[in-house]
């Protein structure tokens, strides 16, 4: 049943991509999904990063009540869908769960393949997802080279700039995704 497709977003710290895209996520997508979040060196408790956090809330996006989480190899288990914000964070989960390595992909490289799949516009988001994971072999085939760029820079600790081309670029991936 659609209800219980689940999402993972996943970067380092997740108190700065992960949080935001799993944000988008919720803000965008119907009630088929379920969207969580974590880091491979989570700031474990930490909320979302401030420059973050007004960026997200300035979009009208839900930041209260965040606590940052430790990426398990659980959770990525028990996750139909896992979106990085790089494609080292796709290799470090693929590496703990191999398993997952046809459902994990670096956000960038979804968004792009997820344009070139056809999906019925009144799918449910939960069959949207579905439906372009299975494509995603044919999607390739079908860009060829053409996936770049599959990385979302790191703006921890740096200026204003570094959070709005980090946010403008998760905020464009999902809206992409979800079409």
């Amino acid at each position: 049943m659609d209800q219980h497709y689940r999402v993972l977003t996943v970067c380092t710290g997740n108190v700065c991509r992960s949080p935001a895209t799993a944000a988008w996520l919720v803000a965008l997508a119907d009630r088929s999904v379920a969207v969580a979040s974590a880091g491979t060196a989570a700031v474990v408790g930490a909320p979302v990063y401030l420059p973050m956090a007004a960026l997200m809330t300035g979009a009208g996006l839900r930041v209260t009540g965040f606590a940052a989480h430790q990426l398990t190899p659980r959770m990525i288990e028990h996750s139909d869908l896992v979106l990085t914000m790089t494609a080292q964070h796709r290799a470090w989960v693929v590496g703990r769960v191999p398993a997952a390595v046809r459902r994990t992909f670096a956000l960038l490289e979804f968004a792009q393949l997820a344009r070139v799949v056809d999906v019925d516009a009144q799918a449910t988001t939960a069959e949207r997802l579905r439906h372009v994971v299975d494509a995603v072999p044919a999607a390739r085939a079908q860009l060829g080279s053409a996936v770049t760029d599959t990385d979302v820079p790191d703006p921890y600790g740096l200026g204003a700039d570094a959070y709005d081309l980090a946010f403008g670029l998760i905020e464009d991936a999902v809206r992409g995704i979800l079409g």
